[in-house]
């Protein structure tokens, strides 16, 4: 039988691709799907969505780095650095956070060297030289210096001075 009619029925379902994009901000580096990222960009990742179709991501990406300083230090008897006393010699490490918000390790190799002081007793008739000084009466007397590695001394003369009676004869 020709020239009947017929009804054709489609039932249509259109999937659609789909797109994602995320900002983000990390230190030193990112792992986005597998894939390790060292270095700001925009970078897209292509797969297949939950009904098939295209799915693009895409990822703007500001790296910000770690940093790292070292400084070399001599100091007598103690130093303060970033909030502790130091009284002795080594090598100390600070971590704090840079202005990008990411790790700052700073590291100080530190030399203590330490003041000196003595003490001498001394007796002697009339004047005693000390330093280039001549003192005629008994006392203490102290003379600060420099010691061999830069640092005070301090050297502290306990005096006695004998003078000399005159007798009549």
């Amino acid at each position: 039988e020709f020239g009947c009619d017929s009804t054709a029925t489609l039932n249509l379902v259109i999937n659609n691709s789909s797109t994602s994009s995320d900002d983000v901000t990390a230190c030193d580096s990112y792992v986005w799907n597998g894939v390790t990222y060292t270095e700001s960009g925009t970078y897209t990742f292509v797969s297949t969505n939950d009904v098939g179709c295209t799915n693009i991501a895409t990822l703007t990406l500001i790296i910000n780095n770690s940093s790292t300083s070292e400084q070399a230090i001599t100091a007598c008897d103690s130093y303060d650095w970033n909030g502790t006393n130091y009284t002795e010699s080594g090598s100390y490490i600070y971590i704090t956070s840079n202005i990008d918000g990411c790790d700052s390790t700073a590291t100080l190799n530190l030399v203590i060297n330490n003041s000196s002081t003595s003490s001498d007793d001394a007796t002697s008739c009339d004047s005693y030289d000390w330093n280039g000084i001549t003192y005629t009466e008994s006392g203490t007397y102290t003379f600060e210096t420099t010691n061999s590695v830069g640092c005070d001394s301090t050297a502290t003369l306990n005096l006695t001075i004998n003078t000399a009676s005159s007798s009549s004869l």
